[in-house]
């Protein structure tokens, strides 16, 4: 479940490397989402359901933020996301 870091960071320039330090966020961040609503589905206690969605929700957040960052970075990856939203929308 919980990811690594899938390539060696030191060779990269310092703008890729910000843009790999920020993926390497979001992949933690839905890692985490995965685990707390999870754990959340396994729970029978109300109150700790409640916190861990709760938690989830938080972490959402963060992959938002994460988010907006990387597309600040990577116009590439703006292009690519508006194509698959582009995608979608052809088979919808």
């Amino acid at each position: 479940m919980l990811s690594q870091i899938p390539m060696n960071l030191q060779k990269l320039s310092q703008e890729e490397l910000d843009r790999e330090i920020l993926r390497a966020g979001i992949i933690a961040e839905l890692d985490a989402i995965n685990l707390y609503e999870q754990m959340a589905s396994m729970t029978e206690n109300q109150l700790i359901r409640k916190v861990l969605l709760e938690i989830a929700r938080e972490e959402k957040t963060h992959v938002g933020e994460f988010q907006t960052l990387l597309l600040r970075q990577d116009q590439e990856q703006v292009r690519e996301l508006e194509k698959g939203r582009e995608e979608v929308e052809e088979l919808s």
